[in-house]
């Protein structure tokens, strides 16, 4: 029969060493570094998409209304009430819910909230010249032409340098 003499079971040199645990931090370091900025260049471009997609279906909404309404577009005071509710086929028949007369629209859900700037976050509209303001709302919208852009200040620009009120 075999015996087994009693051995000692600790191993010797089990875990990591200093440098193998330097090496691993060095290495996580390097990835953090790339993986950081490439992701907030992400970010932001991403603002810079949803404004571009959210101007593109304003005027389209805009166009819209200006087709059924004989090319005139809403007055600034009834722009959210205009493009959300339903209307008749003078631009002044406004209404929340669709009536006889109130036949078109809605066009949008909501007006959509300004993704970028000074004025990220508000819905509103301003009458005011693109660039020569930026209190009021997250829009500049000429009732008269139908213009819509971002209500921002000349110096806020896209990673190009292109300006967001021109957009």
């Amino acid at each position: 029969m075999f015996t087994t003499a009693n051995r000692n079971n600790t191993r010797q040199g089990s875990g990591f060493s200093l440098i193998e645990l330097v090496i691993v931090v060095v290495i996580i370091g390097i990835i953090g570094a790339i993986a950081v900025p490439r992701m907030s260049r992400g970010a932001k471009g991403a603002a810079d998409s949803a404004l571009s997609a959210d101007l593109r279906v304003l005027r389209d909404a805009l166009d819209l209304f200006a087709v059924e309404h004989g090319g005139l577009y809403p007055e600034g005071a009834d722009f959210e009430e205009a493009l959300t509710g339903y209307s008749g086929v003078r631009v002044d028949e406004l209404s929340a819910t669709r009536t006889a007369t109130a036949i078109y629209g809605p066009y949008l859900r909501a007006i959509p909230k300004l993704p970028v700037g000074t004025n990220k976050g508000q819905a509103g509209i301003t009458g005011t010249a693109p660039g020569a303001t930026v209190t009021g709302g997250g829009w500049y919208y000429n009732p008269t032409t139908g213009e819509v852009r971002a209500n921002c200040k000349d110096s806020e620009t896209d990673d190009a340098g292109v300006a967001y009120n021109t957009y």
